[in-house]
């Protein structure tokens, strides 16, 4: 008499999860819709966000500069104060260069999120 028993193990939905996490690291990528609209939605602030950033960088740089001229050189002073007004004005222009920029990488991919969004709400 033959006893043909098997044992069988299942891993737990801990386990299981993490292997279908692992498994579609490898797995060929489809492209999802939803997907691309995130993509293309983040993509519209990324370079406002960039050039306000660099503006705002190289403003409080400029800034820095004429407060060092007025309070190290005290004969530098009047081209301190002008350097410095001039390193206000460029970080006071991050935020419309921003806003700016934004506005029009909007109006140039809205076609493209428009048909997106109309293709996902069927």
């Amino acid at each position: 008499m033959k006893n043909n028993e098997t044992f069988s193990y299942t891993y737990s939905a801990k386990q299981q999860e993490e292997i279908k996490k692992i498994r579609e690291k490898y797995a060929p990528q489809t492209p999802d819709k939803m997907e691309q609209l995130r993509r293309l939605d983040a993509g519209v602030t990324r370079k406002g966000t960039v050039i306000s950033l660099i503006a705002g960088i190289i403003g409080t740089l400029i800034l820095g500069t004429g407060m060092s001229l007025c309070m190290v050189w005290t004969d530098m002073f009047l081209p301190g104060i002008i350097i410095g007004i001039i390193g206000i004005a460029v970080v006071s222009s991050a935020y419309p260069l921003y806003s700016h920029i934004t506005k029009k990488e909007r109006k140039k991919i809205a076609p493209e999120i428009i048909r997106l969004t109309d293709e996902l709400m069927k």
